[in-house]
């Protein structure tokens, strides 16, 4: 006779508690950042991702990721989008918005159907690459996973050849998806999933229609999530008419990100370069972003700073996709130390080792000011942001400085190391 008394018990539950530890310490994490970080990113509830109940493939993806608890966006999310509610987020970049969508589309989708569950929509490129890289990255330990990037300036025929195979997470920009829905290849009929990343800029003029078609395809029943650190009049609007009684969550108290310090010097179009070159003698940078604000400005600065005889790359809208993409490949893994662009580059893209963003040109508005210098200081680390302004700029600094409710201070003869090198 067998016998269930309290010590037989007790070891049972010694074996589950041994079990649940042990998966843990068989993971393969990288390195703990030990860097510090601002409270955008540490001001959190406390929450574990276990308090989440995801599947254990799932928590291995993410902890193998570097994740070690949930960033405050990642908590207010997470649960709420398990619950399937429609979401509107006000999220600064930079603090962990792409997991807090990926991990409960990743902990929703059933890997034994062979259909598109989840679409996630990005206005740009390289960052549909950069948010399926992520995808990929979380979900590796999900049995047959298959994760599909569709942008334009790719093949239409690769794309309608993969999509007969299985795909169960669609990144894409909104044209191409449409072609393919319009064309009957893409099936999003039992697509319950809808998120919308930079969802400002998706719901803008140029987006907007093909956002609402492609919202045709999907069942009536989808769940919509909605990502962006501003929210315009359009996304309201949106909201009004497509979302169903959606959870809204506002993490924007202040719009800039802590742990960028901004200075400003007063200079003359003609002595931008030789300021740069100052600049670039004084300063400990781990990896700069310029931002200039036309093409051939981006391709004839590139051209000074390689004169100068600094390492330099640049990357702008009418390069070819194929260099498009190799020189943001090797720019993110340290291949060069500064990275020159035009706008292109400056929504959601994630480079950790950024810490110095300079506006060589400075921008018309406080949108694109907040997007570019949002490229430092990734993660609540902390980064330094310099802006370049002629007499001709002067409104315009003092315009968003009134608009984000921040302060650009005159660039000190030396700045503090602290603000921007981590010890």
């Amino acid at each position: 006779m067998q016998n269930n008394g309290p010590n037989q018990n007790a070891t049972q539950k010694a074996e589950v508690q041994h079990d649940n530890d042990d998966w843990k310490l068989r993971l393969d994490r990288p390195a703990q950042d030990l860097r510090p970080k601002t409270e955008d990113v540490t001001g959190t509830k406390g929450n574990d991702f276990e308090d989440y109940y995801l599947k254990r493939e799932l928590l291995m993806g993410i902890f193998e990721k570097g994740y070690e608890k949930p960033s405050p966006i990642q908590e207010e999310t997470i649960p709420i989008a398990l619950a399937g509610r429609d979401i509107l987020a006000r999220a600064k970049n930079g603090t962990g918005k792409t997991a807090s969508f990926l991990i409960p589309s990743l902990e929703r989708i059933n890997t034994t159907k062979n259909i598109i569950q989840v679409l996630i929509l990005v206005p740009t490129r390289e960052l549909a690459l950069q948010t399926s890289q992520v995808c990929r990255e979380l979900g590796k330990h999900l049995q047959n996973l298959q994760v599909m990037v569709s942008t334009g300036g790719t093949s239409l025929k690769d794309d309608i050849l993969r999509l007969y195979n299985t795909v169960h997470i669609l990144v894409a920009t909104p044209g191409r998806v449409l072609d393919l829905s319009n064309k009957g290849v893409a099936d999003l009929s039992k697509c319950n999933m809808l998120i919308l990343d930079e969802a400002d800029k998706l719901l803008s003029p140029e987006f907007q229609t093909l956002i609402e078609q492609i919202i045709g395809y999907l069942p009536k029943d989808r769940q919509i999530l909605l990502f962006s650190a501003t929210f315009p009049v359009t996304v309201k609007d949106f909201k009004d008419k497509f979302l169903r009684k959606p959870y809204e969550i506002n993490l924007m108290d202040e719009l800039t990100l802590k742990g960028v310090t901004q200075y400003y010097a007063f200079v003359e179009e003609k002595q931008k370069v030789h300021c740069l070159n100052t600049l670039f003698s004084k300063l400990q940078i781990n990896q700069s972003i310029i931002f200039c604000n036309s093409v051939t400005r981006v391709e004839l600065l590139a051209k000074k700073i390689t004169e100068l005889g600094y390492s330099c790359f640049y990357i702008h809208a009418k390069m070819q996709q194929a260099h498009r993409n190799r020189v943001f490949h090797d720019f993110r893994n340290g291949a060069c130390r500064n990275l020159v662009c035009s706008d292109l580059f400056t929504r959601g893209i994630d480079i950790q080792a950024v810490n110095v963003v300079i506006n060589f040109d400075f921008p018309k508005n406080s949108e694109t000011y907040l997007h570019r210098i949002g490229r430092s200081g990734r993660f609540g680390h902390l980064g330094i942001a310099i802006n370049l302004i002629t007499y001709d700029d002067r409104f315009n600094l003092y315009k968003i400085e009134q608009e984000l409710g921040t302060e650009i201070k005159p660039i000190p003869p030396v700045i503090d190391k602290s603000l921007y090198v981590a010890p």
